[in-house]
């Protein structure tokens, strides 16, 4: 059975928690050849995700060498004539920076996350006690690296960016025969960044439906609010969104990530939509209390009435009671024209059960 909920360091996610927000520094720590500008870098992006009061931190684990063939040409997208392998390979991330990230990202109240590519990466995630693991889009198809992950019995959330039903369906089965039911889906585009037109956000309810797990949404899109908003609206529990320091750093994913102030405002813009979204009975709330009583209708005497005088449309009406005596509910209108008054009835007086014959 798929469960109802995740529990990924002392966060909860399901139905009745919060969304759970991912700042997400991916490679966006390398800004320039310099190792140690880079981790101070890294330490920034932790610090400003930390200021944001996102839930997690999460960044990328791979090598070159494990990832693409060495002849795999130029990425159109990135818009550089400079081969796709030396691109990874400059923005791989130390492994010995993992530690120190973690540490750093716990001592500011994060949860620190990243995504392995490969196995060796995995390893070296275990190695520093990882909360959970996120699966990129590209590692979908990926069984043999999925099995691998899903046997660690750690929470997986994984995104479908360039997949279809099918894909999804075969990734889940294979992680759920290795006796791991922990997983949510993250509804993704894979484009960078991702035209508004392309996020699908109906698409997030409707996996929920038929995979039974929790659902959420990894966007690449640069417009910081539009898309994470709605998607909470329509249930996402779990937020993605790239962020940086500076959109005209040098990097593929810069451009497309949303600023530390625009990370800030996103989380605030999610936690009020929450206030927002409430509960799904529908009853008087607290906050109505007043104006349910000031506001609310009942019926009136317009004219002096006297005793046995019968009710009509001309001396009786459904008025806002304000702060006088109550009246009899509207529903009661109809039935009352006709009937005799058995005592007089002063004009802006209620009308009540023990004054009708």
């Amino acid at each position: 059975m798929q469960k109802k909920e995740l529990k990924i360091g002392n966060k909860i996610i399901s139905e009745n928690h919060p969304c759970f927000i991912i700042a997400e520094a991916g490679a966006n720590f390398r800004i320039s050849n310099d190792s140690k500008k880079n981790f101070k870098q890294a330490l920034k992006l932790i610090d400003f995700a930390a200021k944001a009061k996102a839930d997690a931190v999460k960044f990328q684990l791979y090598r070159a060498k494990k990832l693409y063939v060495k002849e795999a040409g130029y990425a159109d997208y990135i818009g550089k004539k400079k081969s796709i392998y030396n691109i990874i390979k400059e923005m791989e991330l130390p492994y010995e920076w993992l530690k120190k990230l973690k540490n750093y990202s716990k001592k500011k109240g994060l949860i620190f996350l990243c995504t392995p590519f490969d196995e060796e990466s995995t390893d070296e995630l275990e190695k520093i006690g990882i909360k959970a693991y996120k699966i990129a889009s590209y590692t979908i198809s990926h069984i043999p690296l999925l099995k691998y992950i899903a046997k660690k019995g750690k929470p997986i959330i994984m995104s479908t960016g360039a997949a279809d039903k099918k894909d999804i369906k075969k990734a889940i089965s294979v992680i759920r025969k290795t006796s791991n039911n922990q997983i949510a889906l993250m509804q993704c585009t894979a484009k960078y960044p991702a035209p508004l037109e392309t996020i699908n956000l109906k698409t997030i309810p409707e996996m929920k439906k038929q995979f039974g797990v929790i659902t959420g949404l990894s966007d690449h899109s640069r417009e910081p609010h539009i898309a994470p908003i709605g998607a909470v609206a329509l249930g996402a529990k779990i937020i993605e969104k790239h962020f940086t320091t500076n959109n005209n750093l040098p990097g593929p994913d810069h451009g497309f990530a949303i600023l530390t102030n625009e990370l800030k405002d996103l989380v605030t813009n999610i936690r009020n939509l929450e206030k927002c979204l409430g509960k799904s009975e529908k009853k008087v709330e607290s906050a109505e209390q007043e104006l349910h009583q000031f506001c609310r209708r009942r019926i009136y005497a317009i004219k002096n009435i006297k005793k046995g005088e019968t009710l009509t449309k001309e001396n009786i009406a459904i008025l806002r009671s304000g702060k006088k005596e109550k009246g009899l509910e509207p529903e009661h209108f109809e039935k009352l024209i006709g009937k005799k008054a058995n005592k007089n009835i002063v004009k802006n007086q209620p009308i009540l059960k023990g004054d009708i014959k």
